[in-house]
């Protein structure tokens, strides 16, 4: 009985076979915009199994389905988990009556993958592959109620849940129907622990699976001679010279200069007032001009107007001016080196013989060598190799 059903189901699995669609020419891995090794795929599955036992087997077949995901990673060598399940059926003929009863399984496998036409052939792809399976896993079952009620005549019958070993092998036709899908029939074998059908044979059980499914594969690397290799240009009629460019463009550098800068600041005093901060405006404008300077030197020289007061009083207050002016700078951190001279005028020196008030001030003047970056531009030029179409 095994011997006839195992025929029975490798038929329809050939019969299967014959009507799957086959592209009408193979194609050619150059021909592709993509490497189709290695890549990664997920499938679903769906058939008939049946489990061998001294039984009508084919009261004994159930639907099945299964969901995997792996990889290829050489057109020869795959790899895939693989889960199947979910219906089974056992029977029971010596009894009177006999009788059926149904539990479920899951059956995970990692399973190693063959493809023998790249093995023996001399490409890497091809309209239909067939794949020899084999793989090892677990077995699951549960649910059992009804054969463990029969336990007068199913001794053996378990209860619950069981966990069996499984081996598998089988084959699969594959055609590829485009880049990412592909369709497939699968066979397998499973050797699954003895009582897993709730009977004791003295053997592993075995069960036959006959799936229909559906791949979808991703995960493609880009096929390099499709990223404009010379390859590329012979299939056209178009004619390709190269030619030279010549590209200027402006190098630029850097050259350290130096000059000699000059500051001048003004700082105006109210009527009868003498006070300098440290915190003015152009207290602190010499004192950051100061920093970066070589050589640097200043000079302070103070004034007052002579429309108001005596010649003595405008001497004492253009010379307080000056004296206070130095003490700010020092404060701000002016090396006192640096103050070349400190003079005042009174109102005998007018700076502003129009403007009366403008004459109550002290005047900064100083000079210093600064090193600075000049800019310098060089013309330059390149050349590139350009590819351009004659006709």
């Amino acid at each position: 009985m095994k011997r006839i059903l195992m025929k029975k189901l490798l038929f329809l699995a050939l019969l299967f076979a014959g009507t799957m669609p086959i592209s009408a020419q193979e194609p050619e891995d150059g021909d592709m915009d993509y490497k189709p090794f290695p890549h990664m795929f997920v499938g679903v599955q769906g058939g008939a199994q049946t489990t061998f036992t001294n039984y009508d087997q084919l009261k004994l077949i159930t639907p099945t389905a299964s969901v995997y995901f792996g990889g290829w990673f050489t057109s020869v060598i795959g790899a895939r988990l693989h889960v199947n399940g979910i219906w089974n059926k056992g029977g029971f003929d010596d009894a009177d009556p006999d009788f059926r009863y149904n539990y479920k399984y899951v059956n995970p496998n990692l399973d190693l993958m063959l493809n023998m036409c790249t093995l023996f052939g001399k490409k890497d792809v091809y309209p239909i592959n067939f794949y020899l399976l084999g793989g090892i896993g677990i077995n699951y079952s549960w649910d059992n109620d009804e054969a463990y009620a029969q336990k007068a005549v199913l001794t053996k019958a378990w209860k619950n849940h069981r966990i069996n070993h499984n081996a598998r092998v089988g084959f699969q036709v594959d055609v590829p129907l485009a880049k990412h899908w592909g369709m497939n029939l699968e066979v397998a074998a499973n050797s699954i622990s003895d009582r897993y059908n709730s009977k004791v044979g003295g053997k592993d059980d075995w069960s036959l699976t006959a799936q229909l499914g559906l791949s979808y594969r991703f995960g493609f690397k880009k096929n390099k001679k499709s990223e404009g290799s010379e390859d590329e240009y012979d299939d056209y009629d178009e004619i390709w010279e190269t030619r030279v460019d010549t590209i200027w463009y402006d190098d630029v550098t850097f050259k350290e200069v130096t000059a000699d800068r000059e500051i001048k600041k003004e700082i105006f005093f109210g009527l009868k007032e003498d006070g300098v901060s440290q915190d003015q405006a152009q207290i602190t404008a010499v004192a950051e001009f100061l920093k970066g300077v070589k050589d640097g030197e200043i000079t302070i020289t103070s004034y007052a107007d002579k429309g108001t007061g005596t010649p003595q009083s405008n001497m004492k207050y253009s010379k307080q001016r000056a004296e206070n002016t130095k003490k700010a700078l020092i404060e701000k951190g002016v090396d006192p080196n640096m103050i070349k001279s400190v003079e005042w005028k009174g109102d005998t020196v007018q700076p502003y013989p129009d403007d009366n008030d403008k004459n109550r001030l002290s005047v900064i003047t100083g000079h210093g060598i600064y090193t600075d970056k000049e800019k310098v531009v060089t013309k330059k030029f390149r050349t590139k190799e350009v590819r351009y179409l004659v006709e």
